[in-house]
């Protein structure tokens, strides 16, 4: 097994900002509503950035989002595979110009409520269009939206072969206590060598205790953020320690253990034997990278607060890349820059 340490001062992050920042930025998502053709709208107007719902009804269990819906492919015989994104047409032949709805009726243009991740229209010749080999195809789940209580999203990407699955869950987001994030991710084509998960999970309440005590008192027992992967030939286990020091400063402490599986361990020891040190300066390197990051982000911060700090966020929101349409804005309502046609989520306000 292999135990690598590193310890790095990063600038310290203030609390209460941490938590009214999160609080805002779930108030400003709670007040939004979808319109007929998807975009996520902010109770100013405003629409969201590079945000459309794709299914189901905006901020309730189940509803999927996206930049746009996601391709499906008709097999050799006109049929669509069952799970491919088409609910109803699954076992019955594709129409052309028509994409399967939950309800099994099929309205041509539109993209089914009960898509599984949307699903696309056809093109001028009939036909559905198909990613490429390379292409990346994604969407985010909403899981639960309870701002009191919970929030919890699942993020999918499928990209060159390699599916990847991510579910982030915040607990009490209003005020932060807890996050617990789970990653999956193996290629369909492929055995069980390119099959991969991991765990991690950060209680917020515990690091904030750890970093309120004294300089001089004892460490954390528990380090309040870890994190597991696993693979068929090596497990590996990641914990974060924070530590106040003298001048205000945060020292973070990084342990990083990885022990092999089956053969791989008498072998993982005699290359661990030849090349520890790189291994050792690849994990420093990495770690005050990170640290570097951290820094950098926090210089950049403004330190608003109340109606500034909303409108930041709310800016954030919405900006746009240059000469790029918001999906569902004033000159794309469903124009010509949405080629997959409008996201049937069951009526001109969802939410």
């Amino acid at each position: 097994m292999a135990r690598l340490t590193h310890t790095v001062t990063v600038a310290p992050l203030d609390r209460g900002w941490f938590e009214e920042a999160v609080g805002t930025l779930v108030d400003l998502l709670d007040g939004s509503r979808a319109r007929a053709d998807g975009s996520v709208l902010l109770a100013d107007g405003r629409a969201v950035a590079g945000l459309r719902l794709l299914k189901g009804r905006h901020l309730r269990s189940g509803a999927r989002y996206g930049e746009a819906p996601e391709p499906v492919t008709p097999g050799a015989d006109g049929r669509v595979p069952a799970g491919s994104g088409t609910d109803g047409a699954a076992d019955g032949p594709a129409r052309p110009g028509t994409v399967g709805a939950a309800d099994g009726l099929a309205r041509p243009g539109t993209a089914g409520a009960g898509a599984a991740g949307g699903s696309s229209g056809p093109g001028a010749d009939g036909c559905v269009p198909a990613p490429g080999p390379s292409a990346t195809v994604g969407a985010v789940v909403l899981r639960a939206w309870r701002p009191a209580h919970s929030v919890e999203v699942e993020s999918r990407v499928a990209e060159d072969g390699l599916a990847l699955r991510l579910k982030v869950r915040l607990s009490e987001p209003r005020r932060p206590r807890a996050l617990g994030l789970s990653l999956s991710g193996h290629r369909p084509d492929r055995g069980s060598l390119y099959r991969f998960s991991g765990r991690g999970a950060a209680d917020l309440a515990a690091w904030w205790a750890a970093v309120d005590r004294l300089p001089s008192a004892l460490p954390a027992a528990r380090p309040p953020v870890t994190a597991r992967a696993a693979h068929r030939l090596a497990k590996a286990r990641l914990t974060v320690t924070p530590h106040p020091a003298d001048d205000g400063s945060w020292r973070i402490s990084v342990v990083l253990s990885v022990r092999g599986r089956w053969l791989l361990r008498p072998v993982g020891a005699v290359a661990l034997f030849f090349a520890r040190r790189p291994v050792e300066r690849g994990f420093r390197e990495a770690v005050e990278n990170a640290a570097g990051q951290w820094n950098t982000a926090l210089a950049e911060l403004t330190p608003r607060h109340g109606e500034a700090l909303r409108a930041e966020i709310a800016d954030a929101l919405t900006e746009t890349e240059p000469d790029k349409t918001v999906p569902g804005g004033p000159a794309d309502a469903g124009g010509p820059t949405d080629p997959w046609g409008r996201a049937d989520i069951g009526g001109p306000e969802a939410r």
